[in-house]
């Protein structure tokens, strides 16, 4: 149901903005968006160029300016994010809101802390905005489907899991007592973070048994390694078969509320699911 007390309207101008921002089903709306995760791409490069030695020493005062030119253009996108916004705070704190300030962030702290920009990466996370842009709204159904899947095997994997860290713990233990600490096996800890990389078929190879009874622990853990790989996967997919086909993707328009920022409205929505404010 609508408030009894709307907020006023506001300017022309502010709601002009906050369409083209905020909104992708006008022309406008799209191409800022498109133009926005554009400049997130080439802004994330140059991070990464500049972290590769050769390029950093020709070009790095270059990259810095384009990564110094890149975080301005978002300081700025963020200020009117702010600006349009019934409520700033709502949106400040969400999770779009949260990413988008933690997209500035590293830049401006390099000025105190060193190496910190690197950390720009997380820019990458606004790519999530594409799923708006360009309406991929079937791919995010079939990811809430995975989502319930999993959920629904939850327990069992809890269990799965608890299994595989008490056969771990054995292992290791075993090790450390098998082997000592003159191989590399110099706490339990360490013999259970080896029994954690040999069951899981990773085998960095830092440590490994020299002993008969050790090498035989070992090789019984890599035959269970394979056989414990593929429980997970088929419990997640034993839940999955068990269901009915996902539905298809519900339709949403492409508008999001102005005062407490809900996405999702249905074609024939007239005023917001979560505040009831008219759209």
């Amino acid at each position: 149901m609508p408030t009894s007390q709307p907020e006023p309207p506001q300017s022309a101008w502010k709601q002009r903005a906050y369409q083209i921002i905020f909104e992708s089903d006008t022309r406008a709306g799209r191409n800022f968006d498109v133009a926005l995760l554009v400049a997130i791409v080439l802004s994330v490069m140059a991070v990464m160029l500049e972290s590769v030695a050769p390029i950093n020493r020709e070009y790095g005062a270059y990259l810095r300016a384009v990564e110094w030119f890149f975080t301005g253009l978002f300081l700025l996108e963020y200020a009117l994010r702010l600006l349009v916004v019934r409520r700033p705070l709502a949106y400040a704190f969400s999770l779009l809101g949260i990413i988008d300030f933690l997209a500035i962030v590293p830049t401006l702290a390099s000025l105190l802390i060193s190496g910190s920009r690197y950390l720009l990466v997380i820019r990458t996370l606004r790519l999530l905005r594409v799923f708006r842009i360009f309406k991929l709204g079937r791919f995010v159904g079939e990811g809430e489907f995975i989502v319930t899947a999993l959920k629904a095997s939850r327990f069992k994997i809890l269990v799965f899991l608890a299994a595989v860290l008490t056969l771990v713990t054995v292992i290791g233990t075993l090790m450390y007592v098998v082997e000592g600490g003159q191989h590399g096996f110099s706490s339990i800890p360490k013999s259970i973070y080896w029994a954690i990389v040999t069951v899981t078929t990773v085998g960095y190879g830092d440590i490994s048994p020299v002993t008969v009874l050790g090498q035989t622990l070992a090789s019984v853990l890599m035959i269970l390694g394979y056989a414990i790989i593929a429980v997970p996967t088929g419990i997640v997919s034993a839940q999955m078969t068990s269901h009915r086909p996902a539905p298809a993707a519900p339709v949403y328009k492409q508008v999001v509320c102005h005062v407490c920022q809900a996405p999702d409205h249905k074609p024939e929505a007239e005023y917001c699911w979560q505040c009831g404010e008219k759209l």
